[in-house]
């Protein structure tokens, strides 16, 4: 009995030790392993004006929209920042907004939607990423 007491405030002593010097506190060991916290924008989203929460419930929208999306998608040769632009369409009007990797790709996203509503329907707001 006295081999597991001894057993056992050693033991305690050992981590006592570890830890004094450590500058581990409750807040960190109450954290998951990565305790990073997620890229916040939305100071930078504030100011964007149109956004795809202003996406008409019309049908006649969702399905202009929907045949952009296929549209872009069906494109193999575009990066996946391409393929995941947003595409917003109010009363007939779409408008393009987020990053791709080329003047080339802005264009042929242009180009996709155009295939859909005329030239005239379509405000190219992407940019492209550095």
């Amino acid at each position: 009995m006295k081999a597991f007491r001894l057993t056992t405030f050693a033991s305690m002593a050992i981590l006592t030790l570890c830890f004094a010097g450590s500058p581990i506190d409750s807040w960190t060991l109450a954290q998951p392993p990565s305790f990073q916290t997620a890229p916040d924008n939305s100071a930078q989203n504030k100011g964007q004006g149109l956004s795809a929460d202003n996406q008409a419930n019309a049908k006649e929208d969702r399905v202009t929209t929907a045949k952009i999306r296929k549209a872009i998608i069906a494109d193999k040769d575009l990066s996946t920042y391409a393929h995941n632009v947003k595409i917003i369409t109010v009363n007939g009007a779409v408008t393009l907004k987020g990053p791709v990797k080329s003047e080339e790709e802005k264009d042929k996203i242009a180009s996709d939607a155009a295939s859909v509503v005329s030239v005239d329907k379509i405000t190219n707001n992407l940019t492209v990423k550095q």
